[in-house]
């Protein structure tokens, strides 16, 4: 009997035989590769991912797979290391022989692979934020979390609204940070914003009292945005608070995750970022169509693993969705049929926001699909 799936309202995808004694498949697996940062400094993005993945792929199994084929996942963990990320790559495609790709935590192991991935056609969803990702649009890769250029322009959006204009720019020198660096200092002007302090530090630096000491004492700054992602932030956070800086601090989506707040305590009070919806469910309004999807997620995530969900395992569940619904668009998992209907992905309610793709845009995200949250009491609040 053939029937359809709906999981948390985000997309159909079709499964196929089931029988008294369980699930029947036809023809060969369908076979995904993953390689996602599962463990190493890049861990509280892998390791739900990796999760959402394995949830995921077994529920969609134990239903009968898609076009009557088992989904078989093939994943391996690169410790947020580009080269294991570029052999796990090349092992997948050529050993494992899979279908489809998706992973690439960070920026560095997605770039990594990336040009073993278009060389070999295979298409590949990455789950990493920086825009140089798809930008410039390469044939065979997408994306699913909003860009560090999004992130620069909500951010600077909501200063502009609350009359910050002038504003210390602080950043990891290396990866997300750099690019999302580079992308603020792109995209200031065009919203009135004059950077007058812009320090950088090493995600290994035991402290960043010194870069910070600069930033107070730099004339005329208003508020400050850091860039980065994993244990840094929060120590920028903590540093912030202990140096006694009353300006308004902002993150980025790279900490949309409660481990930030957990790691930087009651220094993160008041902290400002852009983020999905998905950590903020509840909170949105009830015409909005995000609101049965992120909430039907969190629940099934936070049963299976008994932990609260982030914005980084959402970007798989995405990333897995919008490859399933193409390969049954397709009707096959042949490759040039799967990534032709990928670019085609339209109308897709996802835990990011809603998704529409095109040949010149692999990722498909509105700025509006970005909302702005508040630290508050040690947790999320939505402002906009």
């Amino acid at each position: 009997m053939r029937k359809l799936v709906k999981w948390g309202a985000a997309t159909l995808v079709a499964v196929g035989m089931v029988g008294a004694s369980g699930v029947a498949f036809a023809a060969d697996p369908i076979k995904i590769g993953a390689f996602l940062s599962a463990t190493g400094p890049a861990s509280f993005l892998g390791d739900p991912e990796k999760k959402t993945i394995e949830l995921f792929v077994e529920k969609m199994n134990k239903e009968g797979g898609v076009l009557g084929r088992k989904i078989e996942l093939v994943v391996y963990d690169d410790g947020g290391a580009g080269d294991k990320a570029a052999t796990f790559a090349k092992r997948l495609i050529e050993s494992d022989k899979v279908d489809l790709l998706i992973g690439g935590s960070t920026t560095a192991t997605t770039m990594a692979a990336v040009p073993i991935v278009e060389k070999s056609e295979i298409p590949f969803i990455s789950l990493a934020g920086a825009v140089v990702i798809v930008e410039p649009v390469k044939k065979w890769v997408f994306k699913t979390p909003h860009t560090d250029r999004m992130a620069a322009e909500k951010v600077f959006s909501d200063m502009k609204t609350r009359g910050l204009t002038k504003i210390a720019l602080i950043s990891e020198d290396a990866g997300f940070g750099k690019s999302g660096h580079d992308q603020s200092l792109l995209v200031a002007k065009n919203y009135g914003i004059d950077i007058v302090a812009d320090e950088v530090y090493s995600p290994k630096d035991p402290d960043v009292t010194a870069q910070l000491t600069k930033v107070k004492n730099a004339p005329g700054v208003q508020a400050v945005f850091n860039f980065g992602f994993g244990q840094s932030p929060a120590l920028v956070t903590k540093n912030y608070k202990q140096l006694g800086i009353a300006l308004p601090l902002y993150q980025s989506h790279g900490v949309a995750s409660k481990d930030y707040i957990k790691l930087a305590g009651e220094a993160s009070e008041g902290v400002r970022l852009p983020a999905a919806g998905l950590v903020v469910p509840t909170q949105l309004a009830a015409t909005d169509p995000q609101r049965p999807v992120v909430a039907a997620f969190k629940k099934a995530y936070e049963d299976a693993f008994k932990g609260e969900v982030s914005t980084f395992a959402g970007h798989a569940y995405d990333g897995l969705q919008i490859a399933l619904a193409a390969i049954l668009r397709a009707g096959s998992s042949d490759k040039a049929k799967v990534r032709a209907e990928i670019e085609k992905t339209s109308g897709y309610v996802g835990t990011g926001g809603l998704v529409s793709m095109s040949p010149t845009d692999h990722m498909g995200l509105a700025l509006s699909a970005f909302h702005i949250l508040e630290i508050r009491k040690g947790d999320w609040v939505l402002i906009d």
